[in-house]
Formats: structure tokens, sequence, C-alpha cells
């Protein structure tokens, strides 16, 4: 277990890598004004919730990252045993885009719902860059686990 759980965050830290590059391309192309992991931070920093903060930016970065690898470890997890094809990782990951986006950071008053999102481009951007963390999480994992994803069951016998 504990050999999956490090391959799932190593895989979900690669992902979020990644992902970070769309997110990029997306702000840089003006479709997103900032980075949501940067917002989220800034939000949970003491002081004003929509002023910027010393270190917001690494910060955001490195719960970013850290954030991926934790639900990389729970991806490899949640498909020991079983297939992790691409179309599982992008469902999972767009599961996760939506908890956060539609849920939790709207709730506790970070940025607005996807749904009803002023800058219309974050959502699509945000999505994207989910869509190619699971992608690359599911390749990731499986390459981790071998080719046939048949290496943790061996080591489990």
């Amino acid at each position: 277990m504990i050999r999956q759980l490090v391959r799932g965050a190593t895989a979900g830290a690669l992902s979020t890598l990644a992902m970070s590059a769309v997110m990029l391309a997306g702000q840089k192309s003006g479709l997103m004004p900032g980075q949501p992991p940067k917002h989220i931070v800034r939000a949970a920093l003491p002081g004003h919730r929509q002023r910027p903060k010393p270190g917001e930016r690494v910060l955001g970065a490195a719960a970013h990252l850290g954030f991926g690898a934790t639900s990389g470890a729970a991806f490899a997890l949640l498909t020991r045993g079983r297939g992790s094809g691409v179309p599982l990782g992008v469902g999972y990951a767009l599961l996760i885009w939506l908890g956060a986006y539609e849920g939790w950071v709207p709730a506790l008053n970070i940025l607005p719902p996807a749904s009803r999102d002023p800058a219309r481009g974050r959502p699509v951007v945000m999505a994207a860059a989910h869509v190619v963390y699971g992608a690359t999480l599911a390749l990731a994992v499986r390459a981790m686990r071998g080719a046939d994803g048949r290496h943790d069951e061996k080591e489990e016998r």
C-alpha cells in the first residue's frame, strides 16, 4: 500500500506540473485572471481576503502541488488492482474540478462558482487543465505500475 501511495503521489505531482502549464497558458492568453491556487491561498492567509499577500505565489504553487500529489495518491489507491485508463483519470479529475469550483471554493467565497464565473475563460481553462491532469495521472500511474498494470497485484501476493 505504501508503494501505491508513493507512486500515486509522484504521478499526481508530475500531473500537476502538466496541468499548471495549461493554467499558465490560460492566464497568459488572457482567458483567466490569476491562478486559482493563489486566490485560495490568499483567502486562507491572514488579512484582507482579496488583497495580495507576501509569499502567496510560492505558497499557492506549493499548495497546488501538494493537493495534486494527494489526489494522485488517492487515485492510485482507488484504482489498485483495477485498470487506471485515461477515461477513468479524466473522470476523476473532472469530479475534483466540479467539487472544488462548484463546491468548496465558492462556498468559502474565494471564487464564484464555475457556472456563474464572470471570467468566462476561467472555467474552460480549469476544466481543460483538469482533463490534462487526469489523463497524465492515469498514464503515469499505469507506467509506474508496469506496462500491463499487474505489477502491484504480484507485489501483494
